[in-house]
């Protein structure tokens, strides 16, 4: 969503204001105070309204100001985010048909791509994707968040750093890793992981 915003606090004080800096706010509506994500799915696009938010619902614990905060805020846009991806039917096991390494990665190609050259493994590379656990629990996608990433292949888990580097540019990969190429004794989901890559551009 796009905002413009000021806040107060009960004895007056401005804290912060979108409306001095000249430069209205954009920003996911789960990544607010809970009395914004709240109050400002009461709204319209174009709509100004006035919200009196209590501390729990503000920054009471946390850095912030306190207490009860009061805010001006005009609703100038604000985007849908998009649907999530849908479960992989083969999420659970890779088809025999999968193309498979020595190191057990496996995969198969759902959109040949239009590029002829491929990621090595210190490039950066920018990508769309969207993860499995092999119960059909999704754990990341920047699909849903609307927003490409974008990282060197020798920053990510093993299993990705081999996989991306079979594809060309455009092209749409779902890759089955391992454990032992994801985050076997590391933070993050464990066991077999499934993704669905799709390599937009090849950096450096």
């Amino acid at each position: 969503m796009t905002v413009h915003y000021t806040g107060w606090t009960t004895d007056g004080r401005m804290f912060d204001s979108s409306v001095t800096r000249g430069e209205p706010a954009t920003f996911p509506l789960d990544r607010v105070i809970p009395g914004w994500t709240e109050g400002v799915q009461l709204m319209v696009q174009g709509e100004k309204r006035r919200f009196w938010i209590p501390a729990n619902l503000a920054y009471e614990g946390r850095p912030g100001p306190q207490g009860t905060l009061v805010f001006d805020v005009e609703l100038l846009s604000f985007e849908r985010a998009p649907e999530p991806p849908a479960v992989p039917e083969d999420v659970a096991e890779a088809p025999r048909t999968a193309q498979r390494t020595a190191s057990g990665l496996a995969s198969r190609v759902l959109r040949p791509g239009t590029g002829t050259r491929h990621p090595s493994e210190t490039s950066r590379v920018e990508v769309h994707y969207s993860g499995w656990t092999t119960d059909g629990q999704m754990f990341d996608s920047s699909v849903t968040r609307g927003q490409p990433a974008q990282f060197p292949l020798n920053r990510v888990i093993p299993g990705w750093t081999e996989g991306v580097q079979l594809m060309v540019e455009g092209e749409k990969r779902r890759f089955w890793i391992p454990a032992s190429l994801a985050y076997e004794g590391r933070p993050g989901p464990q066991g077999t992981l499934v993704f669905d890559v799709e390599l937009l551009r090849i950096l450096d």
